[in-house]
């Protein structure tokens, strides 16, 4: 099932399972700024990664002296959510765990998603809720792909010094750091920009990058904030990109004693909430 939302400027389409975002159509040209998901290149859309980002060393963890075993980018995006909110412009989403869900990450969890246009911009929001009695543990992360096409160009607010970390193809962190941005803003896409994988940035100094068509006015500003891993990633020479502000990374090999020292993980006292957003602008 899928719930729209629309206004003078946009159009969006949610999927109640897993929360997906898919469609985001300029209500001027009918134009689709966001990849349909051909299963032939990536039936991928703008996954929800939750409760890990990427992928664990052997897909397993430890937690409280227990191992689990958490299959790439999590549970979210393999259940259903509940629409309990619905307005002319915003839609909130909810999930929480269940007996599968605790087989594989054993805490409770309240996991919201809302989408909310205003104009021509687009927010979605990603909240956890801690009804644990005790601390809990998670990453947290988003998956937009946009159409583009080759020659398109992300445009960083800022020129920066920024060297991206790699993964291997078990989709595990390599130790050594590529630098991609040598006192620039600019990364072109070519057809062999992606043919290393996802580029995983962190540390930078841009809270915001433009997606600028090479053949058309079309552009879309996309805001990630405090996010502390911002990546790009795409399927080599596919007509999308994906821009993923992440709370959370991919394992290394180095073997963590338990899933409260993995890297990014974000930690919840009981009861509280933790919330981050990203939000684009679409113009042409």
């Amino acid at each position: 099932m899928v719930s729209y939302i629309e206004n003078g400027c946009l159009e969006i389409g949610v999927k109640h399972f897993g929360a997906v975002l898919t469609s985001v159509k300029s209500k001027k040209s009918d134009f689709e700024f966001l990849w349909q998901g051909n299963p032939e290149i990536w039936n991928g859309q703008s996954p929800v990664l939750f409760p890990i980002i990427g992928r664990l060393l052997g897909d397993k963890c430890i937690i409280d002296g227990k191992e689990y075993q958490i299959i790439r980018h999590g549970l979210a995006r393999h259940s259903g959510f509940d629409l309990i909110e619905k307005t002319e412009n915003r839609l909130v989403f909810l999930q929480r765990e269940d007996k599968e869900t605790l087989k594989c990450y054993p805490y409770k969890y309240e996991l919201y998603m809302s989408f909310e246009i205003d104009g021509n911009t687009l927010t979605v929001t990603h909240t956890v809720k801690n009804p644990n009695e005790k601390e809990m543990y998670f990453s947290l992360g988003a998956h937009p792909a946009f159409n583009c096409e080759t020659g398109d160009k992300i445009i960083f607010e800022k020129e920066e010094t920024a060297y991206c970390e790699r993964i291997d193809r078990d989709s595990i962190l390599l130790s050594e750091k590529e630098l991609i941005l040598d006192n620039s803003d600019t990364i072109t896409i070519e057809k062999d920009t992606f043919d290393k994988d996802v580029m995983i940035f962190s540390g930078l100094n841009s809270k915001r990058v433009t997606l600028e068509s090479a053949h058309s006015q079309r552009k879309i500003s996309f805001e990630f904030f405090d996010a502390p891993f911002f990546s790009v990633w795409a399927k080599p020479d596919a007509p999308f990109v994906c821009l993923e502000p992440w709370y959370g990374i991919n394992d290394s090999y180095e073997k963590m004693p338990d899933f409260a020292h993995k890297r990014g993980n974000v930690r919840l006292e009981a009861g509280e909430s933790f919330s981050f957003s990203w939000r684009a602008t679409f113009s042409e």
